[in-house]
Formats: C-alpha cells, sequence, structure tokens
C-alpha cells in the first residue's frame, strides 16, 4: 500500500506505531491526516507548551475544509510552577475547563496536551459535568436564583464584567463571563424569564450579537460552595498534623478567600482526583511526540525538587507528589492501555509498526533566506527543482497581497487559494493563502513545496488578538472619578480642595436627590447635587496626602484662584507666542504617497490596535499640513510607538526627505536598525546607523554618504545632533524614548524645529514635556490600547530573597521562557550571575552592561535574542527598546533606587506576548528606604494595567511637582489649586486670548447652572447598585455637552442596566434642560408647583427685548424681580408639566424678537426700566 503524508498508515485497535521522518510543520500534516480517519478522540501529547501551541494552529489549518467536525482544542498547562503560590490566569482556566467539559460530553474531539499538563490530576468527570447548565431564551429563572447558581458554579460576583469567571447583576440585567467563551454575555431577564441573551465588548460595555442558547461551564476547576469548604476542612485534618491557626491557605479557605496556588490542594476538595486518561473514552488513539517520552522523567524530577524544597515549610503543608501529580510509572501503565502512534523527525529504524515518511525541509530555501532581497530569495524558492508545486503561506490578508507584489516583482504568478483542501484539489504550480503556520517543509508524493513566512521574512511573532480596548482619552485617565476612594481629595471649581466623602441621599422639599459629599477644613461639609458634578474634579498635586483643605466661606480658595489665574494669563500668553511662531512658520507639505503607502501599511505583520490608527491618522495629517509639525506619542511600551514612527518616515522618504531618528542608547540604536531595515527590506530605502557599534572609519563614511543623500534614513544615539554631521535635505527627526534626553541635547533640537517636522516618541514622558502637551503646546496622541492578545504584567514588590529569585526564574524557565536579572553594579555583576548558575542549575545565564566592548554587547544580545541563553544578568542598559517575547520575567535587585519612569521601562521589558509576565520589584526593609521610594514603588505596584504610562507620568507629577512649564511657579501655583483645574483654566485662558477675548484676572468660569425643579433626578441604586459606577456615569451626565451625547448615554445605560427608571429618565431631562440653557447665559432655574424663577448669569446672550416681550405681552404669567431674575407663575403638578413648562420659556427666551437688532450696549437693566413703565 502506498503510504504518504496524507494517506499514513492506519493504526488497528491495540497497535503501536512508530513514524519517523516528520520534521516541524509535517508532522502536523501527518496528525491531520489521521485526524480524519479516525473516528473517535485522538489525543496529541507534546513535550511542552509551544510545540503544542504550534501543533494546534496547524492543525486547524491542514484540517480546514476536511470533512471533519471534529473541534481541534488544547489543554494549556497552568503555566505555574509544581506547589506554587500563585493560580493560574484566568484565561487558561477558561481553556481547560472547555477542553475537558467537550471530553466529559463524550464528544469526539482532537486534544493537544503538553506532558506535564498530562501528569497533573485534575477535578473528576462527574464535577465538570454535573457542573454544566444550559440557558437558553423562554426559560424560567429567576435574578436569585441565577445568582446563587453562579456563586455555587464559583464565579464571583463584581462590578464591571471583564474576564472569565465573573459576574454583575444589575436589576434585570446579569452580565456574565463564561468558561470556554470568547466574549461575555449579557442575560436579561423579564420577570423570572430570560428575555434575551446578547454578547457583549468587555470594555466598552456595549452589546454585540444575540446568542441562541448558553452553556454554562463551572467558574473554577475545584468546587467552593459550603459543602466543599468543610470536605476541605476536614481532609486537611486527616491528613496534616499541624496547626492550621498557623497556616494561611487554610485559613482563606475556611473564610470563603481562594488563595493563591490552591490548584496544589485539589485532592482536598474531592474524594478522589480523576486523570485526563478518565476523560477518554476506551478507543482515543495517542500520537505522541518522541520528546514527550523524555520529559515524562524529567517533570516529576522537577515535582519531587520542589516538594524537597518547599515541603518543610509548617505554614504551608504540601500533598505529596503522588497525590497532585502521577507518576511515571502510573502514566507509562495508562499509556499502554491504549493504541497509540509515536512520532520524530529521525529516521526509525525497520523494524515491525515502523514507517519512514519522506518530507524534509527547505534546505535551500535557507541558505536563499541569507539574501538580503525578498524578491531574490522569492525567486530563488519559486526555482527550487525538487517540488513541481509551491504554496505560500502569509499570516495575514494584508501580508498575502504584499507576498503577491513581490512574488509577481519575481516573476511569479501565484493563485489564491483558500486553504491546504483548495490547493490539494488544484493544479496551479504557485498557490498562495492565509496560514498562521510557523515552519516550510518539502513533500515528496505529492511533490509540493509549504512555505510559511518566516522562510522569507525571518521569524515573527504571531498575535492573535484576545480582545480588544476601549481608548481612554488623556483628560479621563487624570479626571476619571472612578479612581477616588473614600478620603481622596477632590477639587469644586467654587469652594475650593476638599476630601471626598462618598455619595448620599438627602431628601430636599420632599423630594429624594442623591448628593457628591466632599469634606473641607474644620469638618465643614458641601453637599454636591449629581447634576453639577462637571464642577468637581480629581485633584492631582504634589503630595495629596499632606494637601491643605480650604475653609468654606472663606476668600482663601478665590484669592488662590485668583493668583493662580494672573499667572496663568502670562503662561497663556507665552504659549501663544510661541504657538503662533509654530503656525506662522512654513513648513514643508509632504504630497500623500497614496497606494505606495497603503501596501507599505498592510505590510505590517500585527493588527493595528484603534489607538495606533489614530496616531497614524494625526501623523499623516500634520506632515501633509504645510507647517513644521511637532508630535507627542505616548503610548505604554511595546504598544506599537515605533510602527508610528515608521509610517512616518515612509512619508518623508516618499517625498524624496531624508529621516533622522535619535535614540538615547547604542543598544536601541541596534535594534531600530534592525527593526526599519526589516520593515523597509523591500523597499528601494537605504538605511544607516551611527553608534558606538560602528568604527570611527565607518562613521566617517557614514557621514559623506548622509551629507551626499546617499543614505534616507540615519538611526543613531547624539552623534545625530554633532556639528559635524550634515544632511541634504532632512525632512523628519523622530525622537525615540524622549524622557531620556538631558537639557543640552533638547537646545540642539530647538535649531531643527524651525523647519523640520519633529515626532516625539515616549512611554512614560517628564512633568514638562506632559505639561506642554496637555497645554496645546505640542500635539499629543496617546496610545492606551494594548496589542492583540497583551495581558498586564503582575508586578510585585518583595523584601529581598533568594528564594523568591528562584522561583521567579524557575517559573518562565519552566514554561519555555527568558528571564532578566537586573543587577545595577558593574563591579559585582559577574559574581552576581555566577550565584543565580548555582541557585538555579538549568539556567544558562549570561552578562551585559554598558561597559562592555560593542562587539561583545552586540553579540550577547544577539545570542539571548536566539535563546542560547535564557537568564540575562544586566544593568539598567536592556532599559530602552530591547524586544524579546519570549522574556516574560523581569527580577530587579534594589528596586528602591530607581525613578517611577525607569521601573516602568524595565517592567516593559516583559510581557511583550500572550503569556502572563512577571516583574518581582526586590528592596531592602521599608526603614531602609526614602519616603519617596516607598511611594514610587506603591505607585508602579498599584498600576499594574496595561497602558498605564501616562497614568504614572501624572503620579509623577504628584511625587516630583509639575517643574517648571516656561517660568519658575508654576508647580507652587499647581500644588495650591491642583493640576487638572490648573490645565483646565490654561486651555481655556489660551482659548480666551485665540478668540480676541481679554482674559480677566479673575478668569471668567463656565458658570455651574443650579436647576431645582423639585423633583425626584437621580439613579436609584436599585438600578445601578456599585457607587464608582453611579458616580461616574453622574459625572459623564453633568459633563454631557450636547443632546447626542445625552441620547448616546441613554442608549448606554438601557443597554449596560436595562430599562431607565423614572427617576433617572428626569435626571436626563434636567441634563437636556442644562445644555439649552447653557448658552443662554442662565444661572439658575427653580420650578415648584406654582412656578419658579430663572436667573440670569452676568454674561447672558438672552436677547433684552425678548424678556420685554415677555413681559409686556402676558404681565400675569411674567414678571421681572430685579435686574436679574425673570418670574414665571403657572401651576403644573407632575414631574412632566413641570419640565415642559420650563422647556418652553427656554425655548422662548433662546428666539429673539422678529425684527428686532438691539444696540450692543443695551443692558438687561435698560430693558427692565422699559418693561417698569
Amino acid at each position: 500500500m502506498n503510504t504518504t503524508l496524507l494517506s499514513p498508515p492506519r493504526a488497528r485497535p491495540g497497535d503501536h506505531l512508530r513514524w519517523g521522518g516528520l520534521i516541524p510543520g509535517a508532522d502536523a500534516l501527518a496528525l491531520a491526516s489521521v485526524a480524519r480517519e479516525h473516528p473517535g478522540t485522538m489525543v496529541v501529547l507534546t513535550a511542552g507548551s509551544a510545540t503544542a501551541e504550534r501543533i494546534e494552529y496547524d492543525l486547524r489549518f491542514f484540517l480546514a475544509g476536511a470533512g471533519t467536525a471534529k473541534p481541534v482544542l488544547r489543554l494549556p498547562d497552568w503555566e505555574t510552577l509544581p506547589y506554587d503560590s500563585f493560580s493560574p490566569h484566568q484565561d487558561l482556566v477558561s481553556d481547560r475547563l472547555l477542553a475537558l467539559s467537550r471530553l466529559a460530553q463524550g464528544d469526539p474531539v482532537v486534544l493537544i496536551v503538553p506532558v506535564a499538563t498530562l501528569m497533573q490530576r485534575t477535578a473528576p468527570v462527574a464535577y465538570v459535568s454535573a457542573s454544566a447548565l444550559a440557558l437558553d431564551p423562554g426559560q424560567r429563572l429567576g435574578v436569585a436564583q441565577l445568582r446563587n447558581t453562579l456563586a455555587r458554579a464559583g464565579y464571583r460576583a463584581v462590578d464591571n464584567v471583564y474576564e472569565h469567571g465573573e459576574f454583575a447583576v444589575r436589576g434585570s440585567i446579569v452580565d456574565l463571563f463564561p468558561m470556554g467563551h470568547d466574549t461575555p454575555v449579557r442575560i436579561e431577564l423579564f420577570d423570572d424569564e430570560i428575555e434575551t441573551l446578547r454578547s457583549f465588548d468587555p470594555e466598552t460595555q456595549r452589546s454585540l450579537a444575540p446568542l441562541g442558547r448558553l452553556r454554562l461551564l463551572p467558574g473554577r476547576e475545584y468546587p467552593f460552595d459550603d459543602a466543599s469548604i468543610a470536605a476541605f476542612r476536614r481532609r486537611w485534618h486527616e491528613r496534616f498534623d499541624n496547626d492550621h491557626r498557623a497556616c494561611p491557605d487554610y485559613q482563606d479557605v475556611a473564610r470563603g478567600i481562594a488563595p493563591g496556588g490552591i490548584e496544589y490542594f485539589l485532592p482536598l476538595f474531592f474524594d478522589q482526583c480523576a486523570t485526563l486518561f478518565d476523560y477518554l473514552p476506551e478507543q482515543s488513539l495517542l500520537c505522541i511526540e518522541d520528546a514527550a517520552r523524555a520529559g515524562i522523567d524529567q517533570v516529576w524530577e522537577a515535582v519531587n525538587g520542589r516538594y524537597r524544597s518547599l515541603g518543610s515549610d509548617i505554614t504551608r503543608p504540601l500533598l505529596a507528589p503522588a497525590e497532585v501529580f502521577l507518576p511515571p510509572d502510573e502514566l507509562r501503565a495508562a499509556l499502554k492501555r491504549h493504541t497509540r502512534i509515536e512520532f520524530t523527525a529521525l529516521e526509525q529504524p525497520e523494524r515491525a509498526g515502523a514507517h519512514n515518511f519522506a518530507a524534509g525541509e527547505l534546505a535551500l530555501a535557507r541558505e536563499a533566506g541569507k539574501r538580503a532581497d525578498p524578491v531574490a530569495r522569492i525567486a530563488a524558492i519559486a526555482a527550487l527543482p525538487q517540488a513541481r508545486r509551491k504554496l505560500f503561506c502569509a499570516e495575514t490578508p494584508g501580508r498575502r497581497e504584499m507576498l503577491v507584489e513581490l512574488l509577481a516583482r519575481a516573476g511569479v504568478k501565484a493563485e489564491a487559494v483558500a486553504g491546504w483542501q483548495e490547493f490539494l484539489r488544484g493544479e496551479a504550480p504557485c498557490a498562495i493563502t492565509i496560514a498562521p503556520i510557523a515552519e516550510s517543509f518539502r513533500l515528496d508524493e505529492p511533490s509540493c513545496l509549504v512555505v510559511a513566512e518566516s522562510a522569507l521574512f525571518g521569524k515573527r511573532v504571531m498575535q492573535r488578538r484576545r480582545r480588544s480596548r476601549a481608548a481612554e482619552s488623556a483628560e479621563t485617565s487624570i479626571r476619571n472619578l472612578a479612581e477616588l476612594a473614600i478620603g481622596s481629595p477632590v477639587v469644586h471649581l467654587e469652594h475650593g480642595v476638599g476630601r471626598y466623602l462618598g455619595l448620599q441621599t438627602l431628601e430636599v422639599d420632599g423630594e429624594r436627590a442623591e448628593f457628591l459629599c466632599i469634606e473641607y477644613a474644620e469638618a465643614a461639609k458641601l453637599f454636591v447635587p449629581v447634576t453639577a458634578l462637571d464642577m468637581v474634579s480629581r485633584y492631582t498635586g504634589i503630595d495629596t496626602d499632606a494637601v491643605t483643605l480650604n475653609r468654606l466661606g472663606s476668600d482663601q480658595w478665590a484669592r488662590a484662584r485668583r493668583k493662580a489665574q494672573e499667572k496663568i494669563r502670562d503662561v497663556a500668553a507665552e504659549l501663544l507666542e510661541i504657538y503662533a511662531r509654530r503656525e506662522s512658520r512654513p513648513g514643508h507639505a509632504f504630497a500623500h504617497p497614496g497606494a505606495a503607502y497603503e501596501n507599505f501599511a498592510a505590510s505590517f505583520p500585527f493588527e493595528e490596535t484603534p489607538d495606533q490608527l489614530g496616531a497614524i491618522a494625526a501623523v499623516m495629517n500634520d506632515m501633509c499640513a504645510p507647517r513644521a509639525m511637532d508630535r507627542l506619542i505616548c503610548g505604554d511600551v511595546g504598544f506599537g510607538k515605533t510602527e508610528v514612527a515608521m509610517r512616518a518616515a515612509f512619508i518623508a522618504v516618499h517625498s524624496g526627505k531624508q529621516v533622522a531618528v535619535l535614540v538615547p542608547t547604542t543598544l536601541l540604536a541596534q535594534q531600530h536598525f534592525e527593526t526599519f531595515s526589516d520593515r523597509f527590506a523591500d523597499l528601494p530605502v537605504t538605511i544607516d546607523s551611527i553608534s558606538r557599534f560602528r568604527s570611527a572609519t565607518e562613521q566617517k563614511q557614514v557621514l559623506e554618504r548622509v551629507a551626499a543623500g546617499r543614505v534616507d534614513i540615519l538611526i543613531g544615539t547624539h552623534g545625530l545632533l554633532g556639528t559635524e554631521l550634515r544632511y541634504r535635505d532632512l525632512g523628519l527627526l523622530v525622537i525615540d524614548e524622549e524622557h531620556r534626553f538631558g537639557v543640552r541635547q533638547k537646545d540642539q533640537l530647538k535649531a531643527l524645529r524651525a523647519t523640520v517636522d519633529i515626532l516625539t516618541l515616549t512611554a512614560t514622558p517628564i512633568p514638562r514635556t506632559l505639561n506642554m502637551a496637555v497645554a496645546g503646546l505640542r500635539d499629543l496622541s496617546i496610545i492606551s490600547t494594548p496589542p492583540a492578545r497583551r495581558l498586564a504584567v503582575k508586578t510585585f514588590v518583595q523584601r529581598h530573597d533568594e528564594g523568591v529569585v528562584k522561583d521567579a526564574l524557575d517559573r518562565e524557565l519552566r514554561r519555555g521562557g527568558q528571564g532578566f536579572f537586573l543587577h545595577n553594579d558593574v563591579k559585582t555583576i559577574d559574581r552576581r550571575a555566577a550565584e543565580i548558575e548555582r541557585l538555579i542549575p538549568e539556567a544558562r545565564v549570561t552578562v551585559a552592561h554598558g561597559q562592555m566592548r560593542e562587539r561583545e554587547l552586540e553579540r550577547v544580545m544577539s545570542d539571548f535574542y536566539h535563546k542560547r541563553f535564557n537568564v540575562l544578568c544586566c544593568t539598567t542598559i536592556i532599559e530602552t527598546g530591547i524586544d524579546i517575547p519570549s522574556a516574560n520575567t523581569i527580577v530587579i535587585e534594589r528596586a528602591d533606587k530607581f525613578g517611577l519612569a525607569q521601573l516602568h521601562q524595565l517592567r516593559g521589558r516583559v510581557g511583550r506576548s500572550h503569556h502572563q509576565a512577571y516583574a518581582f520589584l526586590l528592596t531592602p526593609d521599608e526603614k531602609s528606604m526614602t519616603p519617596d521610594a516607598v511611594k514610587r514603588l506603591d505607585a508602579i505596584a498599584g498600576t499594574d494595567s496595561l497602558g498605564a504610562g501616562f497614568l504614572l507620568a501624572t503620579h509623577d507629577l504628584e511625587i516630583r511637582g509639575a517643574g517648571e512649564l516656561l517660568g519658575e511657579e508654576q508647580s507652587g501655583q499647581i500644588q495650591a489649586i491642583g493640576y487638572s483645574l490648573y490645565m483646565d483654566l490654561l486651555a481655556r485662558a489660551v482659548e480666551a486670548m485665540r478668540s480676541g477675548r481679554l482674559v480677566e484676572p479673575e478668569l471668567a468660569l463656565r458658570p455651574a447652572i443650579e436647576i431645582n425643579l423639585r423633583v425626584p433626578a437621580l439613579i436609584p441604586d436599585d438600578y445601578l447598585p456599585d457607587v464608582h459606577n453611579r458616580l461616574i456615569m453622574y459625572k459623564r451626565i453633568a459633563s454631557a455637552a450636547s443632546d447626542e451625547e445625552l441620547h448616546r448615554l441613554e442608549v448606554e445605560m438601557i443597554d449596560r442596566f436595562g430599562l431607565i427608571p423614572p427617576p433617572t429618565r428626569t435626571l436626563m431631562r434636567v441634563a437636556r434642560l442644562r445644555v439649552a440653557a447653557q448658552p443662554l447665559g442662565i444661572g439658575k432655574i427653580e420650578a415648584s408647583a406654582s412656578g419658579g424663577v430663572v436667573e440670569f448669569a452676568s454674561q447672558t446672550s438672552v436677547d433684552p427685548l425678548t424678556i420685554v416681550d415677555l413681559v409686556q405681552h402676558d404681565p400675569r404669567r411674567y414678571r421681572l424681580d430685579g435686574g436679574t431674575r425673570l418670574r414665571f407663575i403657572e401651576a403644573t403638578e407632575g414631574v412632566e408639566p413641570r419640565i415642559a413648562c420650563v422647556e418652553r420659556l427656554l425655548t422662548r427666551l433662546a428666539t429673539p424678537r422678529a425684527g428686532a437688532t438691539p444696540p450692543a450696549s443695551q443692558s438687561r437693566k435698560a430693558a427692565a426700566r422699559r418693561a417698569g413703565r
């Protein structure tokens, strides 16, 4: 029988086959052929998680359209050390429960599992099966019943649902992120019946699409109800003879808290744990990677080693390894009970059950891959005589288009195919498809080559989107009231700095209303109506703990504000002068490159984030405008700022201009040189660099080529600013890691700003830069959306302990990753590296620091990048720009010695892939640290969310002060009135001057419109129970500037929280009255059952003749009360008539009298005199 990779030998029940010649890539094709033919479940056992992930994606590609309904699932590793005190990430638990539940149902599946995961004992089949629950629209189920069901199933009650295993109840709406689902689900109930099931976006909290049915899996891999906790405690006492009061894990479980690492006590929750073999049907086929067999003993030895090193801790007793893991002998016996195929890349000797496949590597392609020009590489591969047909695989649709163009340039016509099956059915000698495969290989039968993109462009890290994130504006990240805790300082525009005491419901004029309570000096309290929350902002100053509270009723706040406003007026004038100079400078207007740019953009290997696209569009608009660009891109480390710079460089080079990229370190210059060279590899663009890595002769040659215009993009350190460097036609300067340059370098840059477009990139802008950007002196783009599947770095601030160092690096190495160990002392770094090697024998440690010779440093970094070493013991030389996706743990010694921005940059060296990353900041005891160091460490530990760089910069403002903006007294003013209000007043002063209005020392603030209609207008706590969410909604309603904005808010509230109750509908109507009254210059509106009063502000736009008309034509209804108040008399019982009455009056006041053109000088008092005659 003719056996090939497409029709391999069939395994009969009880067979033990051995297959050789299956190199990476070809192994997945052989496995796909087996999965198609085998009727039952097939399990692929791999040596590690990386191989499991590769085979999963390859199998999906080869099985697509093959007529098999079997899903491809992966049972992922927990990514923790044996007996760890960490729990796995919820997304991993979700994938595990999905795989186990499909097996428990008895459905045939293709399951990929690493050997370490196979050895872990699991929850019994009965637990996974019994805990599953189906929900359908129309099903009878009350809110209380659903809440209890979810709590029993192990789901956690939260305010907003973002992660797997969470649920939130708001009235008749239940939000839930079910295990095994990609998106969370919104369940809307009508009485005790499920009305709708909809998926929703966890970041915007808005609904996406309706669902027909929801299958609910348990929220954890163990039960955590009262009965299970009691059973846990009973079994604990049976196994451990120690004082349970000294055991934190036991105490946490007894209190209903699941401690980190509880998974390693799994046998205490069940009478008997299961193994994966208990889930597998008898006729399951096992396909075992050869390296996985050797891995069994290695895993068992690692488990026993951890047990020996940690087992002596009486506060955390451990279960014996055989209780938590499957011993090797039992595992091998279980494997033998199943039909199995062992596969390897090596050739198998002739014997029964052995078979070698004719698959080979692309040896010639690898040689061709060394060529610099991708067109030459493609031509060389296309000309290979060994294969009749070739299939090129691109990672994304955009890259496929780019690849088609390159193939055409190489003289190769490629036919687009949907996938592997269509390629097999076709006859075209060369085809192209979209496939995320990582390895290329050659088949003899059928004669073909499968060419992965990595063979053409080098290794790439594929990004697969986990979930998108809503963009957050710079102002929101500073002023968002969600960060308020009880006792936080806030600023009220009219009353000054006080402390937030929470929301309180009070009865006023017989109606319930909600107020924000602020405490001022001498325990005085101010109750701010929720309709006026736009007057309140978070206080950001130098030291929020020691802030001086203002006294209510005194002129202290007015004086502080007036003094600040006098300074602000001067600053605004200077800002405008600089702005005007910049606006008047004729910069170069670049031509839009059109189709060429679109092709360049499409060749970006990753999915752009929404913020990234916004920044790119802003840069493009700036460059195409006829004035010099000066834009700051503030984006967190690893969020894609470099791509924005490369798009800008493309536009400049396409217009025939030169680009200079200024970076602070030699290492970053080298990395940028390689990144830019790779990105522009397909284009006739010359890229060069100047740094310590180049000899003096080489640097001189580069300078000559730049002067002659033969270099398009020059990348380098401060040498780019040297006087001997002459550009032929410089058009764009990109400054990366702006916060690392000193004043001297920045002064040198000022000379260039007159004519050159400048693009500045930073993750943590220094306070001065942040000030300038927020004030409008420089254009600002913020990239706060994390890339696909990016997880926040888990940050731990801990006392220095060698055990922490060992565990941190061990955990990383065990999952096949790499780690940084930061020891910032060159004299002792070699000794410290040797200590780490002794501490972790399996670690391959190398050293990097700034005093090494250039070539040596370059070689070390290259070796670490290519995984020849897995631990880099280094100084802060890695701080800028080192991008190594497989390095996901960093340990920083003496973290108290570093600044906030520096700590954030260092933490950003890890977490650049979809694995959970860890940062351990090791410190001496607290007494040895300065108060500022403690504050910095608290700030970095507290902001471990993605995109925290901008927020950390505002924390830096609080710790260090805002510094000088243009004069010397700015930080004093900021301390007095708070950063948010300072920037707000500055923006208003600039706007006033720009529009030609005189700025008074007491700057006209936007008046707060006080509206009291004596009707209930609030968000009831049974509609929105969470105080923080309620506060945010109140703030958003009060700050809404238009009817459209309020309408969008209404739609969002109905979607998220259910139908709006009458008091909230009234709140929205009152907000609409405020929006209508704002442009009229009305300060106050009061109404009751018998009428009301409209009070005008000093600057009103209401036509005086309109008021005259009202009073003269209907004196019984309208009359003037003094010079600024208009009284109206109308019986309005109930909410609707009262609001309608005020709406009619505002409409009449907004309508000027027909044909009347009052003189500009005519005042309201003059109108009042006429009305009184």
